[in-house]
């Protein structure tokens, strides 16, 4: 496995790989690997001649008051499950190679970026636009793959990619969850013990709506008080937002007709959890 840390470097090697007539995949990642990233590169693997994952830590999606100093960190550990995986190249770029002195570019994709996560975290989709922006020019890759655990970042980075017509296909693959439902996150490390326990309610909530769904309710409002029903059997959750949206636009529905998702963000502790369901599908763990 190759590990590059330049940009020119990356892009020269791109360059050579493309005109071999060998296809590039590209999974970008913030590090500290865990099974659900493992599975994007696996996919990427099979589609595609050369598999390219990217490790930074990108300072641009997070706010003053988060995590961005203290958020894990172990590169020895992500080079050695890459090298397990035959990655062939790992792309480890420095802050400062991204985004030199007088860097004053911003990449935006309005309206889907406006609510859910957007609403409590107005700088972030900002700074994951402008970093798979760059990633994407520089490891040129024709096919790119996220996990659905982040919903609304996987339908910003499509629109960004069909607004700028980037070519570039982007699979979004299901959520790899924990034996007992709870999705994995590098963030699950910050939980403490008993807020892990009870942090399967994430799931189960999802679950309880999920169901009704099954059972033909088509109220939004219902199908979000059942996860709300649900989440308050926890006395360690704190919500954020719970929300059935379109799952294309993102916009708030009365009434489930099209394809619809289930997206929540609770708060144990100081660690601020995502999940989502599209509703109909099988919800199993």
């Amino acid at each position: 496995m190759q590990i590059v840390s330049s940009p020119e470097e990356m892009r020269r090697i791109a360059q050579q790989v493309r005109q071999e007539g060998k296809t590039i995949g590209f999974v970008p990642t913030m590090g500290y690997l865990h099974e659900g990233h493992l599975s994007l590169v696996q996919k990427a693997k099979k589609a595609s001649d050369f598999t390219v994952v990217s490790l930074f830590v990108n300072p641009t999606q997070f706010g003053p008051q988060e995590d961005l100093d203290r958020y894990p960190r172990d590169f020895h550990r992500d080079r050695e499950l890459l090298e397990n995986e035959s990655v062939d190249l790992l792309f480890a770029p420095e802050k400062s190679a991204l985004y030199p002195e007088g860097f004053s570019t911003v990449v935006r994709v309005e309206g889907l970026t406006d609510r859910l996560c957007g609403q409590s975290r107005p700088w972030h989709f900002g700074g994951v636009t402008l970093i798979v922006c760059k990633l994407f020019h520089l490891v040129q890759p024709q096919a790119a793959w996220f996990g659905q655990k982040d919903y609304q970042q996987c339908q910003v980075i499509r629109r960004m990619v069909r607004d700028l017509d980037f070519g570039i296909q982007i699979h979004v693959c299901p959520i790899i969850r924990e034996n007992d439902g709870l999705a994995m996150s590098s963030r699950n490390r910050y939980l403490q013990p008993e807020e892990r326990k009870q942090a399967p309610v994430l799931v189960r909530s999802l679950a309880a709506a999920n169901q009704l769904f099954l059972e033909d309710e088509r109220s939004a409002a219902r199908l979000v008080s059942a996860i709300h029903s649900t989440l308050a059997r926890s006395p360690e959750a704190r919500i954020d937002y719970v929300e059935v949206v379109d799952a294309e636009s993102l916009e708030p529905i009365e009434t489930v007709v099209d394809p619809a998702v289930a997206v929540i963000a609770v708060y144990f502790g100081q660690t601020r959890l995502i999940d989502n369901h599209i509703l109909g599908e099988d919800l199993s763990y």
